[in-house]
């Protein structure tokens, strides 16, 4: 059986379904360990002082911020906890948008939705909802640490939400050369050559 993400509660006007988050998808990699060539030991990292030229202990370590080239201001873990969001247990709509309207370069992750067994007709009822409407709920929730805006949109198989990149996250396609602009360079060069 698939482990629960998130559990909580989508909520929208005088409206509240219970639901567990799946997750939707998991990339499948092959993980490699390094050896030691002459005896296939396992080999483990040393944490390194560049300063003092010697191994420290991990119970020396603190997280630092590099706000100007090599230089940190330390954060601890107390600061850490202070400032990230408590997980929360309901998932409110801010408004209904078109699907076609959000550019899916926006979706970060993706996970089932499933209703728990007291909110399985309202689950039904807002997912035929959506389906008929063609419009996706955009809805703020809490958790992993985190606060996410997602999109709840319906699919075959049934509700589907997808954690957002925010727009600051979003590389800025002036970073590359567009497909037309490269695809010009490219015929330049090969008249070029023919020449």
């Amino acid at each position: 059986m698939a482990a629960t993400v998130w559990k909580g509660f989508i909520s929208f006007g005088l409206v509240s379904i219970p639901i567990r988050l799946y997750s939707g998808a998991r990339g499948k990699t092959v993980s490699f360990h390094l050896l030691h060539q002459k005896d296939n030991s396992r080999i483990h990292e040393v944490m390194y002082c560049t300063k003092e030229e010697k191994p420290v202990a991990r119970k020396d370590l603190v997280k630092g911020f590099e706000y100007k080239k090599g230089r940190y201001v330390v954060i601890t873990a107390e600061e850490i906890k202070a400032v990230t969001p408590p997980t929360s247990k309901v998932m409110e709509i801010l408004q209904f948008v078109k699907g076609d309207d959000i550019d899916p370069i926006y979706f970060e992750s993706s996970y089932y939705v499933a209703p728990e067994e007291n909110g399985k007709k309202p689950y039904a009822l807002f997912l035929e909802a959506l389906r008929e409407s063609k419009f996706d709920g955009l809805a703020k929730v809490t958790m992993h640490g985190r606060e996410h805006v997602v999109i709840l949109r319906p699919s075959d198989r049934g509700i589907m939400l997808h954690t957002m990149y925010y727009a600051d996250e979003i590389r800025d396609v002036s970073e590359f050369p567009t497909t037309r602009e490269a695809g010009q360079r490219e015929g330049a060069e090969a008249r070029q050559n023919t020449h």
